[in-house]
C-alpha cells in the first residue's frame, strides 16, 4: 500500500474512531466519516468494502491504541501482582473508552486478526506463563486465558450497563480477585473482617421470618446497608 493510500486509510478510520467515542455507534455512517475526514463517501467504500469493513479497521486502530498503553515487564518481582496491573488496565481502557470497548468486544471475533490483537495476546501469554513457571498456575493456560478476558470484559460491559448511581467500584475490585482466585494458588486480596464486611454477613444471613417486627426490620436493614457502605 503506498503513503497516500495509508494516509487516507488512517485519516478515515481515526475519523470513525472520533465519531464513535463522541456520538456512539449510531452516529458512524459513511457520510458521516467521510465528511469528517475529508473525503467522498466513495472513497470510503475502495479502502473498507463496507461499513462493516470500516467498523472492523476502527476495531483493529482500538486493539493498537491499547497495545501502545500496555506496560511490559519481562521479569516482574510478583507475577500475580503483575497480572492484577494487566487485568486492571484492560479495565480502565474499557472504562475509558466505552464505546470503541463494546465495538472491540461486544462483537465476537471483531478485529481479532489482526496484528496488534496477535500481539497483546503475547503478551498475555507472557504473564501466564510466568506465572506457570513459579508454580502459581492453577489451572491450564488456555483456560487462564479465557478467564481473564472473561472476567475483564464482564467487568467492563456490566459497569457501562450500569446506571452511574450504580456503579460501585467494589464491583470491578471483586471480579479482579474471582479471576486471580480461578487462575492462580493465591489467596484473594479482598478480605474484609471490618464491621462493614460484618454487617453484609448479617444482612446476608438474617432469615426472612424472625421474631422482629416489620419496622425493626426495616429500621435493622438500614443501620446494616449504612455500616456495610462505611470506608
Amino acid at each position: 500500500m503506498d503513503a497516500s493510500r495509508e494516509l487516507i486509510r488512517r485519516r478515515v478510520v481515526e475519523a470513525a474512531a472520533d465519531l464513535l467515542a463522541r456520538e456512539g455507534r449510531d452516529a458512524v455512517t459513511t457520510r458521516a466519516v467521510a465528511a469528517a475526514a475529508g473525503v467522498q463517501p466513495p472513497v470510503i467504500y475502495r479502502h473498507f468494502g463496507d461499513k462493516d469493513g470500516l467498523l472492523e479497521a476502527v476495531a483493529e486502530h482500538g486493539y493498537a491504541t491499547f497495545l501502545a498503553a500496555k506496560h511490559l515487564d519481562a521479569a516482574p518481582r510478583d507475577p500475580v501482582e503483575d497480572l492484577r496491573a494487566g487485568w486492571d488496565l484492560a479495565v480502565e481502557f474499557g472504562l475509558a473508552n466505552p464505546a470503541l470497548y463494546a465495538l472491540m468486544y461486544g462483537e465476537p471475533k471483531r478485529g481479532t486478526t489482526s496484528a496488534a490483537f496477535a500481539a497483546g495476546m503475547q503478551i498475555l501469554t507472557g504473564r501466564i506463563r510466568r506465572l506457570a513457571a513459579g508454580g502459581w498456575l492453577r489451572v491450564e493456560e488456555k483456560l487462564a486465558a479465557a478467564l481473564i478476558h472473561a472476567t475483564a470484559r464482564g467487568a467492563v460491559l456490566t459497569w457501562l450497563s450500569l446506571p452511574d448511581d450504580q456503579r460501585d467500584p467494589a464491583l470491578l475490585a471483586a471480579m479482579r480477585e474471582s479471576m486471580v482466585t480461578a487462575v492462580t494458588n493465591q489467596k484473594p486480596a479482598v478480605h474484609d473482617p471490618s464491621p462493614a464486611g460484618a454487617a453484609r454477613a448479617l444482612r446476608t444471613l438474617l432469615p426472612e421470618q424472625t421474631s422482629l417486627s416489620s419496622a425493626e426490620q426495616h429500621l435493622l436493614g438500614e443501620w446494616l446497608d449504612r455500616l456495610a457502605t462505611e470506608g
